[in-house]
């Protein structure tokens, strides 16, 4: 990301700093779910790229015993829960919790002892029990992956950088429908709320 032809206008003000990892992991995934997975409805760009990538970080932050956490966006079958997200996002109304798109990736599925967050909104953390549940298993580190990296994850880093969590992005376990918002939002999301690190660099730095 440093090779953004204004990345100096950002080194020139103290942006882009580094603020590591703590001593508490947890991993989050961020509606990899199967609409997201197909281009014919919500998925594209560089999605299943990103799965596949998650699929191995998963792996470590499982062996690893870190907690563990992925996001469903759900709503009510009758629409009584929608809001002026849907009015952007209409399509999002068929994401109700039996519809097939709504069910997380199966290279993904939960295990026991992973928690299950149904959102109506943007950022995992809103109208959620995230927060409350990353300090109850005393996390002090969110490795954020998912999708797409302008909308759910990106509201998501925020918030978690709001909690006072350091925060990751995952990198290559992040993606989106299209490229350039990919590019901009990780760009900028790692100069004022996370830090940006490739699958490898994370477990490298956790190992």
């Amino acid at each position: 990301m440093s090779g953004h032809p204004e990345a100096d206008i950002y080194h020139r003000q103290g942006m882009g700093q580094r603020a590591g990892m703590g001593q508490r992991p947890a991993l989050v995934m961020v509606d990899f779910v199967v609409g997201f997975a197909d281009p014919a409805h919500f998925g594209g760009g560089n999605i299943a790229p990103a799965i596949e990538q998650t699929v191995h970080l998963l792996a470590f932050a499982r062996a690893h015993r870190w907690p563990v956490a992925h996001t469903r966006v759900v709503y009510a079958e009758d629409g009584s829960d929608a809001g002026v997200f849907t009015l952007k996002a209409p399509s999002l109304l068929k994401l109700t919790e039996s519809s097939p798109l709504s069910q997380i990736v199966p290279a993904l599925a939960p295990r026991p002892g992973e928690h299950i967050i149904r959102k109506q909104g943007a950022s995992a953390f809103f109208d959620t029990n995230l927060a409350s549940w990353l300090r109850y298993q005393g996390a002090d580190t969110l490795v954020v992956t998912g999708c797409t990296t302008s909308g759910c994850v990106r509201a998501t880093v925020v918030d978690s950088m709001q909690h006072n969590l350091r925060t990751i992005v995952a990198t290559d376990c992040v993606g989106d429908r299209a490229l350039g918002p990919h590019e901009a939002n990780l760009f900028d999301m790692g100069q004022k709320y996370a830090d940006l690190l490739t699958r490898a660099e994370i477990e490298a730095a956790a190992g």
